[in-house]
C-alpha cells in the first residue's frame, strides 16, 4: 500500500492494485526465471506502480535496457521485452532476439506494449523475421498512473503535438479507455462538462464504449460527481508563464520526472570540520517528491515566497523537540522520547533537504535576468504593451539566450494579444532564425500550427475581454496567505482553473460569451444511473470533481486546483488527470523539431 495514495476522498490505491494485479498476471504466465528488457522510458512510470521487489517475487532475476546488438548474458529462461508501440524499437528488439538465437540454449521471448498492441509493429517484428519467436504478445493498459493522493497521469509524451499538429487521435483514445477504466472502478460519473475540441471528441469515445458494453451495469456507487474535460488549447497562457510556487519552481528549473527531481549535490553534502570543500560528491542527489513527506506536502503549494518563514517555524519545532530529552527523567519518559526519535530525525533529514532546495531556488529567483524576464511576463499578462515589439526580447536574442527561454516567451506576448501584428511577428522570426540558425523554421512553424505564435485576425485583440471577465488579472495578491487561486503566479490566475472553478459555482451560463471566444465547443453530458446508485449529498458535503487536462497541465495549475480544494466553503474537492505533467520548457521542447 501507498499511504499517500489514499489520503483524499478517492482512495487511489485502489487503482495503482489493480494495474499491480494485471502485471503480476502477465508475470505468471511466463513460467520460470525472467529478465526484463526496459523501454527505457518506461521505467519511470513503472516504479510508481511496481517497485523491483514486486518483481523479483515474480522470479524476475535480471533487467536490462532496450538497446542494439546482443543483450548481456542472463542465466534465464524467459526473456520478456517491456516496449511502447514504436516502429524504431522492433528493430532494436529484432537484433537482440536474432543474436540470442545464435548464443545457444533456446530461451522463450515475450513482448508486452504498454500500453496497446500495435499491429504496425507486429508486422514489423514479421518483416524482420522474429515474431514467431514470441509465445506471449500482449498489451498491458498503463493508461492512468497514480502519482499522489490527488493526481493522475498517463505521461504520454507526445500528446500535444499528436492531437493538435498531427491530428492524431491516439492518446484521446487512450484517455477515453482509462477513464472507462477509472469508472469501472469507482462507479459511473453522472456528468460531464466539457471545453475544446478534443474534449468533445474523448467525450464521444466514451459514450460509445459505454454503448459498446451495454451487457454490464455497473454496480459500483459513483464516487465522482462530475468530470471536466478540458483542452489545453483553451488556455495556452498558463503554461507558458513562470510558475511560482515551491514545487512549480523546482520542476522550472531542475524538472521533475516521474516524481523524482535530480539536484546539483554540493548543497547535500554533509558539512565536516576542517575538511576545507574536498572530496564533494559529484553525483546529482536525487530526491523523491510527494505528499508522503510531511514538510514537502504542508509547502509545495505555497507561493515561494511563502515558504521560507514555514522553514523557519519547522525548524524552531524541531529543535525544540530535540531539546526536550533533557527533560526526559524517568524511564517511561526517556522510552516515550526514544519511540519518537525515528520520527523526529525523518523530520529533521526531511527540513535539512528543503532548506538546500530552498537556497538553491532563492540563488535563481533573486537574480536580476529572472526578474526581468518575470516583470515583462506580467507586463504581458496585464496587458501592457503587447502589441509592439519588447525590448527585452530584443535583448534576449541578440545575447543568444536558450532559444526555449525566447519562444516562451514571444508565445506569450501573442496568446496575450490574441496574436501579432504582421511586422512584429516578421520581425521576431528573422530575429530568430538569423541567430539561432534557419534549421528551426520548422519549429516556428509548429508554434503557430498549434496556434502558440500567430498572426493577429481581423484586427481585433480578445484577451482583454478574457482577462476582465474571468478576472485573470489581480493587482493585489497575497502571497503569504492567499485569499485567490492568482498567488500562483503572483497576479495571474490560471484560465483553466478559473473555468473549473465557475463551473462549479455559480455555472458556466454566466460566461457564455467568453466560452463562445476561447477555442472549441463547450457541452455537457449526462450519463444515466441505475436506481439505487443516485447520490444523496449530505449537507455540507463537498462535491468531488475529475479534471482531466488534455495535452498536459502545470504544477502551478494543481496547486490552485488543490487550493479550490481545500476552501472550506468551495463546495468541490478535485482530483486532477492528465496526458503529462508539463512545464513551459518541456511543453515547447515538445513542439520543437530536432535539426537533423
Amino acid at each position: 500500500m501507498a499511504a499517500h495514495l489514499s489520503y483524499g476522498r478517492v482512495n487511489l490505491n485502489v487503482l495503482r492494485e489493480a494495474v499491480r494485479r494485471e502485471l503480476r498476471e502477465f508475470l505468471d504466465k511466463c513460467a520460470g526465471s525472467k529478465a526484463i528488457v526496459w523501454d527505457e522510458y518506461l521505467t519511470g512510470p513503472f516504479g510508481l506502480i511496481a517497485q523491483y521487489s514486486l518483481l523479483k517475487e515474480h522470479e524476475v532475476e535480471k533487467m536490462f535496457t532496450l538497446k542494439g546488438s546482443r543483450l548481456p548474458a542472463a542465466d534465464v529462461k524467459n526473456i520478456i521485452f517491456f516496449v511502447r508501440p514504436r516502429l524504431e524499437l522492433m528493430d532494436i528488439i529484432a537484433e537482440n532476439v536474432l543474436s540470442e538465437d545464435r548464443r545457444g540454449p533456446a530461451r522463450d521471448f515475450h513482448i508486452l506494449f504498454v500500453p496497446r498492441r500495435s499491429l504496425l509493429c507486429e508486422q514489423r517484428l514479421k518483416d524482420l523475421g522474429v515474431l514467431g519467436s514470441f509465445i506471449h504478445r500482449e498489451e498491458y493498459s498503463l493508461d492512468l498512473i497514480p502519482f499522489d493522493g490527488d493526481l493522475l497521469s498517463m505521461e504520454s509524451e507526445g500528446a500535444f503535438k499528436e492531437c493538435y499538429l498531427e491530428s492524431d487521435q491516439t492518446s484521446l483514445y487512450h484517455a477515453a479507455k482509462g477513464l472507462m477504466a477509472l469508472q469501472a472502478l469507482y462507479g459511473t460519473i453522472p456528468q460531464i462538462f466539457g471545453k475544446g475540441e478534443c474534449a468533445r471528441q474523448v467525450a464521444n469515445m466514451m459514450i460509445r464504449m459505454k454503448r459498446e458494453f451495454t451487457g454490464s451495469q455497473n454496480s459500483i456507487f459513483p464516487v465522482f460527481d462530475n468530470l471536466l474535460l478540458l483542452d489545453r488549447n483553451v488556455d495556452l497562457l498558463s503554461p507558458l508563464a513562470t510558475q511560482l510556487t515551491y514545487e512549480g519552481l523546482i520542476d522550472e528549473i531542475y524538472g521533475i520526472q516521474n516524481s523524482y527531481v535530480k539536484l546539483p549535490p554540493e548543497k547535500f553534502a554533509p558539512k565536516k570540520q576542517g575538511d576545507g570543500g574536498k572530496d564533494l560528491p559529484t553525483e546529482a542527489k536525487k530526491l523523491q517528491l510527494n505528499s508522503a513527506e510531511e514538510l514537502y506536502a504542508e509547502i509545495r503549494d505555497k507561493n515561494f515566497n511563502a515558504v521560507g518563514s514555514v522553514l523557519s517555524k519547522k525548524a524552531k519545532v524541531i529543535s525544540a523537540a530535540f531539546e526536550e530529552r533533557h527533560n526526559a527523567k524517568t524511564v517511561g519518559e526517556i522510552k516515550q522520547f526514544v519511540s519518537q526519535l525515528p520520527h523526529m530525525q525523518a523530520a529533521r533529514g526531511s527540513l535539512a533537504n528543503h532548506t538546500s532546495i530552498a537556497e538553491l531556488i532563492k540563488d535563481v529567483t533573486t537574480s536580476e535576468d529572472f526578474f526581468d524576464k518575470l516583470t515583462v511576463e506580467q507586463e504581458f499578462m496585464s496587458g501592457i504593451d503587447t502589441d509592439k515589439v519588447n525590448s527585452y526580447i530584443e535583448d534576449c536574442i541578440a545575447q543568444k539566450h536558450p532559444l526555449i527561454k525566447v519562444l516562451r516567451l514571444v508565445c506569450l506576448q501573442s496568446v496575450c494579444n490574441s496574436g501579432l501584428k504582421q511586422k512584429v511577428l516578421d520581425y521576431y522570426k528573422r530575429e530568430i532564425l538569423q541567430t539561432y540558425g534557419y534549421e528551426h523554421i520548422l519549429t516556428l512553424h509548429n508554434l503557430e500550427k498549434a496556434g502558440l505564435l500567430k498572426l493577429q485576425t481581423g484586427g481585433r485583440n480578445n484577451y482583454p475581454t478574457i482577462r476582465k471577465t474571468l478576472r485573470l488579472w489581480m493587482d493585489d495578491v497575497n502571497e503569504q496567505n492567499p485569499t485567490d487561486i492568482s498567488y500562483v503566479y503572483s497576479g495571474y490566475a490560471p484560465l483553466s482553473v478559473r473555468l473549473a472553478q465557475l463551473l462549479s459555482r455559480p455555472g458556466w451560463r454566466s460566461i457564455e460569451e467568453v466560452l463562445r471566444i476561447l477555442p472549441g465547443p463547450h457541452f455537457e453530458e449526462r450519463q444515466p444511473l441505475p436506481t439505487g446508485l443516485q447520490k444523496k449529498r449530505q449537507p455540507g458535503e463537498n462535491r468531488v470533481t475529475l479534471i482531466f487536462f488534455l495535452g498536459g497541465v502545470t504544477f502551478a495549475e494543481i496547486a490552485a486546483l488543490r487550493f479550490l480544494s481545500q476552501l472550506e466553503d468551495g463546495g468541490t474537492e478535485y482530483v486532477i488527470a492528465t496526458t503529462k505533467l508539463i512545464n513551459g520548457a518541456s511543453w515547447i521542447e515538445s513542439l520543437m523539431e530536432k535539426p537533423f
